[in-house]
């Protein structure tokens, strides 16, 4: 019996607002376990940008960590991201959520002017240096675009973040739901998600799509 895939999963808080995607998150992790591989889960121990309010949008005074936050939907079982070693997994995966563009990187302030978590680029870099497969969902492909500068990418359909991207470098390609776009020569996926207007059961063949060709790099 052939050895399970590990895919490493980077969460950025707990909530589309100011954290991780819920919904992309927990549909990534049911999609590896669905596919026969297994998951481990880490977050960067830092401060959140900002706190949002889910109900009204209006930002709260307080003050949450990205780590702490994103073990709600790890279930307490997570990982601190300057400790990965992508010599211990077969692939890398980011969920989406605008913690990955206000977090994990600057993008939701600075366009493609951004800066990306030196624990993140490092993560990407060091997966990318063991040939091993990146897959990004929603907005994360930001990451890659900044990180990789020549990346071809998806970010769905919306003109303003696919010109931002393109300024870093990047190709993007339009998409609708479910479609995952395959960088062959940089072994990155990505898929839209909830950068389109999608319902729950879209948002599950979207994660499910893009573990399973995540997995298909790894052969």
């Amino acid at each position: 019996m052939s050895e399970k895939k590990k895919i490493a999963v980077v969460l950025s808080g707990c909530g589309v607002y100011d954290g991780a995607e819920i919904h992309e998150s927990v549909f990534t992790l049911w999609a590896i376990e669905k596919a026969g591989a297994e998951y481990e889960i880490y977050a960067p121990d830092i401060e959140q940008y900002h706190v949002i309010n889910h109900i009204t949008g209006d930002e709260m005074a307080e003050k949450r960590n990205v780590l702490v936050e994103s073990a709600r939907i790890a279930r307490g079982n997570i990982k601190p991201l300057s400790g990965y070693n992508a010599a211990n997994y077969d692939a890398l995966i980011f969920p989406g959520g605008f913690g990955a563009a206000k977090n994990l990187s600057t993008f939701g302030f600075e366009g493609s002017d951004c800066s990306v978590n030196p624990d993140v680029e490092k993560a990407l870099l060091d997966t990318h240096q063991a040939k091993k497969p990146i897959g990004v969902i929603c907005i994360s492909p930001v990451l890659v675009a900044k990180v990789f500068k020549n990346a071809k990418i998806t970010i769905g359909s919306d003109q303003g973040t696919a010109n931002a991207v393109q300024s870093m470098g990047a190709t993007h390609v339009n998409t609708s739901h479910g479609e995952v776009i395959v960088d062959e020569s940089l072994k990155i996926a990505s898929t839209p998600c909830y950068m389109l207007d999608a319902k729950i059961t879209q948002i599950a063949d979207g994660a499910e799509n893009i573990v399973n060709a995540v997995l298909e790099m790894t052969s």
